[in-house]
């Protein structure tokens, strides 16, 4: 992978990769494009010197090439300088903002995932989530573009909210612009022996990230370890190359995925390299409807060559690859090129990942009978002769209530006894 340009997945984003020269067309197509043209700068003119206010060329030719753009689909479009420098800014990790990944549909912003830690996920927007208003002007008619300027501004400052979700009445979120400092990657240890890697988004070094945090969790529990939980719920994608590199990480061979565009002289595969830093162990990917591009790559890879089981719910379903072309001191254009597909051949656009287990979130609560009784309520029981006399029932509280926490989450409680019912069979071999 070294040597490659970087591509973004990050819903509709991509980095710089060299544009080529757009083949020779017939004469008779010229005639009709030069036609067109003339009728351009007609309605152009007629827009400039006729409309009720005075209007900027420059808006209006901007306007014009990114109406173009998202013509073509909901990942194309115009990039303005500042943009441009937002979206370089957000694939190092570290922006400003309300933390929310969003794209444009049936005229309004789809919340595609909130980013953890963020103003987005404090406030408690979800996944599907759509935008009607922004501080009093309606989103219907603005371009994805515009919203997003809109929601962004000077950290500190407010910005209001309307949101519909699905089977609630519409409200109102009052958000508070902050510097959004994305911690890419979070690890913990859950139930003593599983290894949990939370992945919010695919920024740079994920993949050196994962890395440690892998060899961490064995350093730290040795030959305790039952296997890993990888959690890239909410995960809008990020860097085609952190994707390849984090999936890489968990195979020996084969391919990871590839990129087809019209022409098929162009198509790009990714291969894993010899090395599982896991050795073997299970691995459980957790997905949801928030899990986009990157983090479905992550997903389809592992799923077709069954090293991990993947649980949750079918991703959001954005397989497509964009360019991002820059454009001198005018920006640049994010031009959808290519699309992708998993080592088995499928292609993930408009239809998702489908989870191995699917489990919905959902609130589980336990039912206590105080008819049971077990041998040591006997008073006359024999004691048990192995009991660790030394234990600390103030540490076991403690130990417990950090338990029950993470518990609450009920995919992720799936996961790990998932994790772990398979990590007594890995252990058996």
């Amino acid at each position: 992978m070294k040597n490659k340009l970087p591509v973004l997945l990050f819903l509709g984003f991509l980095c710089f990769v060299p544009s080529t020269e757009a083949k020779k067309t017939p004469k008779t197509e010229k005639v009709d494009t030069y036609e067109m043209l003339n009728l351009f700068g007609e309605v152009m003119e007629r827009a400039k010197n006729s409309y009720v206010e005075e209007v900027d060329d420059k808006k209006l030719i901007e306007a014009a090439i990114n109406g173009m753009l998202v013509s073509l689909d909901p990942h194309s479009s115009y990039l303005d300088e500042q943009s441009f420098k937002y979206m370089n800014e957000q694939t190092k990790g570290k922006f400003g903002g309300l933390g929310i990944e969003v794209t444009m549909e049936q005229g309004v912003v789809k919340v595609v995932s909130p980013i953890d830690d963020t103003p987005a996920s404090k406030a408690g927007l979800k996944p599907g989530d759509y935008i009607v208003n922004i501080d009093g002007e309606n989103v219907m008619g603005m371009t994805l573009n515009d919203a997003v300027d809109k929601m962004r501004g000077k950290v500190g400052t407010k910005v209001k909210l309307n949101i519909r979700r699905l089977n609630e009445k519409p409200f109102d979120v009052t958000l508070k612009r902050e510097e959004i400092k994305i911690q890419s990657v979070k690890n913990d240890i859950k139930a003593d022996d599983v290894a949990y890697i939370r992945i919010t988004s695919f920024s740079e070094d994920v993949d050196t990230n994962v890395s440690k945090a892998v060899k961490k969790a064995k350093k730290d529990l040795k030959d305790k370890l039952k296997g890993i939980v990888i959690d890239v719920r909410n995960n809008p994608g990020g860097l085609l190359d952190q994707a390849v590199g984090v999936s890489d990480l968990f195979l020996n061979q084969g391919e990871i995925v590839s990129t087809r565009s019209r022409n098929e002289e162009d198509t790009v595969r990714y291969s894993a390299k010899d090395g599982d830093i896991a050795d073997g162990l299970p691995i459980v990917v957790i997905i949801n409807d928030g899990s986009a591009s990157a983090s479905e790559i992550l997903a389809g890879a592992l799923q077709d060559h069954k090293r991990a089981v993947i649980l949750g719910e079918k991703s959001f379903g954005k397989g497509s690859v964009q360019t991002v072309i820059p454009l001198g001191k005018h920006g640049a254009m994010r031009l959808t090129t290519a699309r992708y597909y998993t080592p088995s051949g499928r292609s993930i656009q408009a239809k998702g990942i489908e989870p191995d287990v699917e489990v919905h979130p959902a609130k589980v609560e336990e039912i206590v009978s105080s008819y049971n009784f077990s041998e040591a309520e006997y008073g006359n029981a024999l004691k048990n002769e192995s009991e660790d006399k030394t234990s600390n029932d103030k540490n076991k509280n403690n130990k417990n209530e950090k338990e029950e926490e993470w518990r609450k989450d009920y995919q992720l409680s799936r996961a790990v006894d998932l994790v772990k019912a398979l990590g007594i069979y890995h252990s058996g071999n």
